[in-house]
């Protein structure tokens, strides 16, 4: 008889927002299986997100300190000694993981399958197989149900819940303001609105007193931005004055967040805020759509080119680097945002 592992270690080391689609499935695997342990082991930085749950153990580690055959030895030989594990549950299956899996020499092991073939269908330029595939929160579910775990995922228990911290917020909010993220930029220029275009959506939520627009942005980003983007009443910019725990506090009492198909929209939909994503040359039947967000609030134009790629990585053949954006006025970003407002 198969039985439930008694306590799995999972592992991942990026991205970022793989890494937060991910929470919601652990939740839902603990909230099902009360008997289960599992600890998870990822970088340093994402440590906030595993905070005060039950049952789940985070290990965060260095890569730099295991670099190469012999430190994943290491690492692997530490996990080990320290980890009572019982199963091993691969969510990124990359060389370093398939080597930490082979020193780790679990029996009861299960890996990510990334569904290549359907991705390659979907993003090809001729004979494309314009289909909904499956979601990625559900290809981490499968990862635990290789290894005798119940999931169906339910959205409600994937949802995170931070106490509002409001001494975070430059201003003491009134009862009528709205607090709408900004996250203008992507890791890839196939998935990031135009930064003029973003700049006028921002210039339009901005002619209503009651919105309190937060810039989201690495340090690097900012120097992308004009200085009369950057210097606007009611614009608040929350790089480099936060730890990433007090900024994902932050998200979580926002109203609204408006993001590319980035990292941001993921942390965004932990905490069950609506988001008001803009897509280009992705496309969420590739399965990297936000946990529990509405397709409604969704911001794209149909093409026959799209999608030209899974992850942005590729510039579209037809229209080049953003050009499947082009059509997208802030106008049409900006509706979208009302209506999520009400």
């Amino acid at each position: 008889m198969q039985t439930t592992p008694k306590h799995i270690l999972a592992i991942r080391f990026s991205a970022l927002g793989d890494i937060a689609m991910i929470v919601p499935v652990l939740k839902n695997v603990l909230a099902q299986n009360p008997a289960l342990q599992i600890t998870f082991v990822s970088t340093n930085f994402v440590k906030p997100f595993f905070e005060n749950i039950d049952r789940l153990h985070f290990v965060g580690i260095n890569l730099k300190l295991y670099n190469g055959i012999f430190g994943l030895y290491k690492l692997s030989k530490f996990l080990k000694k320290n980890i009572a594990f019982d199963a091993i549950a691969d969510l990124h299956n990359v060389l370093r993981t398939k080597i930490i899996r082979q020193f780790c020499a679990s029996k009861n092991t299960a890996v990510l399958d990334k569904g290549r073939k359907e991705k390659q269908a979907l993003t090809r330029a001729k004979n494309k197989v314009f289909i909904s595939l499956k979601p990625m929160v559900e290809r981490y579910a499968d990862v635990f149900r290789k290894i005798h775990c119940t999931v169906i995922l339910n959205e409600k228990i994937g949802f995170s819940y931070l106490q509002p911290k409001i001494e975070l917020l430059p201003f003491k909010k009134a009862g009528n303001e709205k607090l709408i993220g900004i996250a203008p930029f992507a890791k890839h220029n196939a998935k990031m609105y135009p930064i003029k275009k973003m700049e006028n959506v921002v210039q339009l939520l901005l002619m209503n007193a009651s919105n309190k627009l937060f810039l989201f942005a690495a340090a690097n980003e900012l120097e992308l931005l004009g200085s009369e983007f950057l210097n606007q009443p009611n614009f608040y910019i929350i790089t480099g004055k936060y730890s990433f725990a007090d900024e994902l506090n932050i998200i979580s009492q926002l109203d609204v967040m408006v993001s590319m198909d980035s990292a941001n929209m993921h942390l965004a939909s932990l905490y069950n805020v609506p988001v008001v994503s803009i897509w280009g040359g992705t496309h969420a039947y590739a399965g990297f759509g936000g946990w529990a967000q509405s397709n409604t609030n969704m911001v794209q134009i149909n093409m026959p080119c799209r999608p030209s790629s899974v992850f942005g990585n590729k510039l579209c053949p037809v229209h080049g680097a953003a050009g499947c954006m082009q059509n997208i006025t802030p106008a049409m970003v900006v509706e979208k945002v009302q209506q999520v407002l009400g």
